[in-house]
């Protein structure tokens, strides 16, 4: 079996703030490239999880390409509960949930780690990245860099630049996403970014057409995968994602760009049914 031999422009020494879906999907693309990756968890149990998480899905791309070693790729991978762990990287990644207060707090404390020219990376699907800079001491170092789920199999990071952002970092953000064989989009700090702000206004119009009894979940999808190339129709992307992410996402948006983003009750609804889509097995479609 061949080791990976890290690309040209990718960061030797990655940190993960996170073990979740996102989090592991994240230090799992870091990994296959022959990166050195810490994913730091507020807990044992949570650490723990993560770490499985990560070995599960490296295991996948082992089955898919044996030419992997998985026991290499596995002895790069570490978990923690210091945040002292990212001392030493290069890139810092930040995922955890999408919620202002966390994430600012978690920011904060990572930062307080990191040497001045460290870069820091919120994976934020919406929050503004300009707003969450100015919660930091060193704002010039920071950027959004939002993976998309799945991470493994995505092509996509949206690099997302701050009013502060260091205009160099824009090219070098631009040489991680290609070292990890993903395509970068560059876009100013906005809400919703282009890729969120798009994709859940499609998805939010889904829903009220399944409200008004328009048509059914499946019928508006496959009107969007066969009729527009979509791989997957919004409803169905809506539940892989999480119908509370797209609430989250659809308040902030409501808040920031007005009435055009108001989630449906539809939605409302299945939040507090805990109807949350893929992971509780039931959101607009059915999962178990």
């Amino acid at each position: 079996m061949t080791n990976p031999v890290l690309p040209a422009g990718c960061p030797s020494r990655v940190g993960v703030l996170g073990g979740g879906r996102m989090g592991a999907g994240i230090a799992h693309a870091f990994l296959i490239k022959g990166a050195e990756v810490v994913v730091v968890e507020r807990d044992e149990a949570s650490a723990r999880a993560g770490q499985d998480r990560v070995e599960a899905s490296a295991a996948k791309t082992v089955e898919r390409n044996p030419g992997y070693d998985l026991a290499e790729m596995v002895s790069r991978l570490s978990v923690s509960v210091d945040y002292a762990a990212f001392a030493d990287r290069e890139l810092v990644v930040e995922a955890v949930p999408e919620d202002w207060a966390v994430k600012v707090a978690a920011l904060r404390a990572v930062e307080e780690q990191l040497t001045p020219g460290t870069v820091l990376a919120s994976n934020t699907s919406s929050l503004s990245v300009s707003g969450l800079a100015e919660e930091l001491a060193r704002p010039q170092d920071f950027l959004g860099l939002h993976f998309f789920n799945p991470v493994p199999a995505s092509t996509l990071v949206e690099v997302v630049i701050g009013k502060q952002t260091l205009p160099e970092l824009v090219e070098l953000a631009r040489n991680w996403v290609e070292a990890l064989g993903k395509t970068a989009v560059v876009v100013n700090d906005a809400p919703g970014f282009a890729s969120s702000r798009l994709g859940v206004a499609i998805a939010l119009e889904a829903m009220r057409m399944v409200e008004e009894g328009v048509a059914s979940a499946e019928d508006i999808d496959n009107a969007m995968v066969l009729g527009y190339k979509h791989p997957t129709g919004p409803l169905r992307t809506t539940d892989i994602v999480g119908l509370d992410v797209r609430l989250g996402i659809a308040e902030y948006l409501h808040r920031t760009l007005g009435d055009r983003f108001a989630p449906p009750q539809i939605l409302r609804d299945k939040v507090a049914r805990g109807e949350l889509g893929r992971k509780t097995g039931q959101g607009f479609f059915d999962w178990t």
